[in-house]
């Protein structure tokens, strides 16, 4: 049974940083690209970030570069997003998702094969 477990998320005033961590299991996390997500209230889920399995492809959202970077340990089978900088409209429900496709990840994301749970990130200002 694969399951993706995000952690990491809370509450921190603008300016301040977080670090997510997915934790994945029942899947070979090294054939598989990550991606973050988040979902606002309201809102639609909207890509934040992305890697490949190898971490050699990464590819940002434009509201999140420069300020957030995305990573991977396979011999943890963990993807992270360190987020610094952070901005009120960074407060979101944050979703971590794996798919063999790093492609789908960018373009088609609702098909990706597994998604986490969610963790909560509020940005107060």
């Amino acid at each position: 049974q694969v399951q993706l477990v995000e952690s990491g998320g809370g509450l921190v005033q603008a300016g301040g940083s977080l670090r997510l961590s997915c934790a994945a299991s029942g899947l070979s996390f090294s054939a598989y690209a990550m991606g973050w997500f988040r979902q606002a209230p309201g809102k639609e889920r909207e890509f934040v970030a992305c890697i490949s399995w190898s971490a050699g492809r990464i590819y940002y959202a434009d509201s999140v570069k420069g300020r957030f970077t995305i990573s991977r340990d396979n011999g943890k089978n963990t993807a992270y997003l360190q987020m610094n900088s952070l901005k009120p409209e960074d407060t979101a429900v944050y979703y971590c998702a794996a798919d063999p496709q790093y492609q789908l990840l960018v373009t088609t994301p609702t098909n990706a094969r597994h998604w986490g749970q969610g963790t909560q990130v509020t940005v107060s200002s």
